[in-house]
Formats: structure tokens, C-alpha cells, sequence
């Protein structure tokens, strides 16, 4: 995936739906029937899972990490994201 691959999703106030896969073997994004699966080696302790899937949605809609909000899941592997 380059970076910005989703750029076109990227319109303030949007909300996105991620699925989130902490301690993948690979990270990646995907987009799958509406809903962003992201993986992240991080573990899910501390928010640091939480961290690196906002990085992650950011590279991958082009935008910076700290447009995004996360608005729903925080403990969560189904998360939601507002882009600010």
C-alpha cells in the first residue's frame, strides 16, 4: 500500500469503521466492504495498538495522525475514526 492510497476518502468529518488486528505479523490496510482492517504489530496495552492504528488510517488516507479522533472502541478490536 502506497502512502495516501485512500486519499480520495479523506473529506473532513468523514467517519471511518476500522478493524483492528494488534500484534500482526505484518501490518498493512485494507479496505473490505466498507471497513478499513488495519493490522499493527503493536500490542493492544498502554494505547499503544490505539496509536499506531491512527498513524496507519493517516498514511493511509494522506493525512495527518492528529486529524484523527478516535470516537468509538478504544478497548475494542472494532474501532471508529472521525477525520477532523
Amino acid at each position: 500500500m502506497t502512502k495516501g492510497a485512500f486519499a480520495e476518502l479523506a473529506v473532513s468529518g468523514a467517519e471511518f469503521a476500522v478493524r483492528v488486528t494488534p500484534r500482526a505479523r505484518r501490518p498493512g490496510v485494507s479496505w473490505q466492504a466498507g471497513v478499513f482492517h488495519i493490522g499493527v504489530t503493536a500490542p493492544p496495552e498502554g494505547g499503544r495498538a490505539n496509536a499506531a492504528v491512527a498513524e496507519a488510517l493517516g498514511a493511509a488516507l494522506g493525512v495527518a495522525k492528529t486529524r484523527l479522533t478516535l470516537i468509538r472502541g478504544a478497548t475494542a478490536r472494532d474501532k471508529a475514526f472521525r477525520l477532523d
